[in-house]
């Protein structure tokens, strides 16, 4: 499976509305701290908003509102991994994507057979409090020799000057979280990521 290059990740319908006419093919939704009517309102305006531009949304975390709601991605941190329902999300036929920070989540990751696997944080970040410090360009490498043919996708610190040095690694896909959202012109900032990913 190919997927694009350029993974952005938002964190409100908002952002999508601005991302998706651009002509980015692949976003995720993460939203956390939110009331379960919020969230499935939200889920159900984002997977109208992604067919409507021919655009796949991942769902972050939210297996069974994914499920419910008809999303075709989702994608699971190692924590959600331990309550989510891994066989009503096969059944549902979700394509689904792991995140991982070491070679145990790896192994279990890739015991998933996942339809792309996360490393990171490759760089330091900004967003949240880690316990892994920045993995580095070689364990994007590393990682992929090890995951093969299974899409990879560098996250944590990324942004467009540091995407070629991710996708010379070895990383199939990088994703931006902050580098967007805190950019004095984010719709400027998405073409630019646009014209390095093509």
């Amino acid at each position: 499976m190919t997927l694009p290059r350029f993974y952005p990740i938002f964190d409100s319908v908002a952002w999508l509305e601005r991302a998706l006419p651009l002509g980015v093919t692949l976003v995720q939704l993460r939203m956390k701290d939110r009331a379960p009517a919020d969230l499935r309102a939200d889920i159900r305006a984002g997977l109208a908003l992604a067919r409507r531009h021919g655009a796949a949304l991942v769902v972050n975390d939210h297996w069974q509102l994914a499920i419910d709601e008809g999303a075709d991605w989702l994608h699971l941190g190692q924590e959600d991994l331990d309550t989510a329902d891994l066989p009503a999300i096969r059944r549902a036929g979700l394509r689904l994507g792991v995140s991982t920070h070491d070679h145990a989540e790896l192994d279990r990751a890739l015991a998933l057979a996942p339809d792309y696997i996360a490393l990171g944080p490759v760089y330091p970040t900004v967003l949240k409090q880690m316990k892994w410090h920045q993995q580095g360009l070689a364990r994007v490498s590393e990682w992929k020799r090890l995951v093969g043919d299974i899409p990879l996708c560098a996250i944590g610190g990324m942004n467009v000057d540091r995407a070629p040095g991710a996708f010379a690694a070895g990383a199939d896909i990088v994703a931006a979280v902050t580098d967007i959202p805190l950019h004095p012109d984010p719709e400027a900032r998405m073409r630019d990521w646009l014209r390095i990913c093509a």
